[in-house]
């Protein structure tokens, strides 16, 4: 196998992985996200921890995406490769943010909460889960659409993957972004049947990305075209990629 088919498909697994891991941790956290006296109540503990675990396979995943691809985006070009990288970083930053959050909800809960307590407890656990919230307006919304726009602008411009492939990223990037700024400003839930529209384009790339990655690979004409490249002097040069 090509150094190069090894990267695709272990970049595929890992694009596969954050969708997989992303709607289970929504699922399995509802019970924490729609209950805003969960904090006081009987709880449903295991599960929210086990969306906590999803979202944490998650976080690593998105770092893996990136690590992986970045030998070969290096190559189209370093600058926005390396802003790929760390796009990917900062996301997987910010869900690790609300993953605290939401597992600090149930060990306020499992310590138990006293008569006296409650009052103040209540706001605790919305203010947390606020947190949680906003993390997941900031990473999975604006930062996964700007590095998307990224990564489908690289793809574009050097025919890594397909064409179509790459413009479904290119429109699902700023959608999901100008979804969020529409969230942020009140004008709808941010789970809600808009948002989840406005999700399905960067759903897409994201899936027809990695399907492409573990079938086929990288486009061979454009990996073929990065073995010989110009230097800063003008001459052609060999490498591999």
């Amino acid at each position: 196998m090509k150094p190069t088919r090894g990267i695709a498909v272990v970049a595929g697994v890992f694009f596969l992985v954050t969708e997989v891991a992303a709607i289970g941790g929504v699922l399995l956290y509802r019970p924490v996200l729609t209950d805003s006296r969960y904090i006081l109540g009987a709880g449903a503990d295991g599960r929210v921890l086990a969306g906590a675990l999803c979202e944490i396979v998650l976080a690593i995943a998105i770092i893996g995406s990136a690590v992986t691809l970045y030998p070969v985006l290096r190559r189209r070009h370093e600058g926005a490769a390396l802003g790929y990288v760390c796009l990917r970083l900062l996301e997987a930053a910010v869900i690790v943010v609300g993953i605290v959050a939401t597992v600090s909800i149930v060990t306020l809960r499992q310590e138990g909460v006293g008569d006296a307590d409650a009052d103040a407890a209540v706001p605790v656990g919305r203010a947390l889960l606020a947190i949680h919230d906003c993390t997941f307006l900031l990473g999975p919304n604006f930062i996964l659409g700007a590095n998307t726009v990224v990564l489908a602008a690289l793809a574009y411009a050097s025919r890594l993957v397909p064409r179509t492939i790459a413009v479904c990223g290119l429109i699902g990037g700023p959608l999901i972004c100008a979804s969020a700024t529409a969230v942020l400003f009140g004008l709808y839930a941010q789970v809600s049947a808009v948002g989840a529209i406005a999700a399905v384009p960067v759903f897409g790339w994201e899936v027809a990305l990695a399907v492409r990655l573990i079938a086929k690979g990288f486009d061979p004409t454009s990996t073929e075209a990065s073995r010989r490249r110009p230097d800063v002097g003008g001459r052609l040069v060999s490498g591999s990629v």
